[in-house]
């Protein structure tokens, strides 16, 4: 075997950009869905309270692999009848954008609950000598809450990115050209199925490793200051 794969390592190496380029869209996406439903959960309003525990009960009781075709499947429907209002009767939603959304629902429901805890880890104190000093509301949050709440969840939501690192595989069935979409081709025409899975998992590897250096420098940075007190 040599390192050009027969050919195929240039289109394993596209698949592996798109892979990164999916899990990061979708970490964007669901960190906005998992903030914002963290919010819901610990808010006064009980109706908010209610869509926060709907959307995270909802999402996490059902496997990421019908998300994908539900949200995939599920829109083009609504896509053409969008289209047909501008013209565009075949509009569709890419296999992209559907893998975006779809993976970034899923990890904003699970990072609901690590934004959660972390909110509840904050003492009340906190919020109390922010008000003491004059400090309105959305800038309490901002300058006081959100620092001190993303040193407490960088953990379970780096645990939660590798995951979602992995779970980008499963956007191949609806015919996204990333990393197992394309080791899929190989083997198919090369009948060489033990070498280009492992090529694939040794990919996953190298990617994962890279999230974990960079999470690990990222919480470093992070609990910079509480480490100094600490000691």
């Amino acid at each position: 075997m040599n390192f050009d794969l027969n050919g195929f390592g240039p289109a394993l190496a596209v698949g592996a950009l798109m892979t990164v380029q999916l899990a990061l869209c979708a970490l964007c996406l669901g960190l906005a869905l998992g903030l914002l439903g963290a919010l819901a959960k610990t808010s006064p309003r009980k109706p908010l309270r209610w869509l926060g525990d709907l959307y995270s009960t909802l999402v996490r009781g059902v496997p990421e692999l019908l998300w994908v075709l539900l949200v995939y499947l599920g829109t083009i429907g609504l896509m053409n009848a969008l289209g047909s209002l501008f013209g565009q009767p075949r509009l569709a939603l890419s296999p992209f954008a559907a893998g975006v959304i779809a993976l970034g629902l899923c990890y904003g429901a699970y990072a609901t609950e690590v934004f959660r805890g972390a909110l509840l880890a904050i003492p009340k104190g906190h919020r109390e000598a922010g008000l003491a000093l004059g400090l309105s509301r959305p800038r309490i949050f901002i300058r006081l809450v959100l620092p001190q709440m993303w040193r407490v969840a960088l953990p379970g939501l780096g645990n939660l990115f590798l995951i979602l690192m992995k779970d980008t595989a499963l956007v191949s069935v609806i015919g996204l050209e990333e990393l197992m979409r394309h080791t899929q081709s190989a083997v198919t025409a090369q009948r060489a199925p033990f070498t280009f899975y492992m090529v694939a998992a040794f990919i996953y590897l190298g990617l994962t490793s890279l999230a974990m250096i960079g999470l690990h420098y990222t919480e470093k940075y992070a609990n910079r200051g509480f480490t100094r007190t600490q000691a």
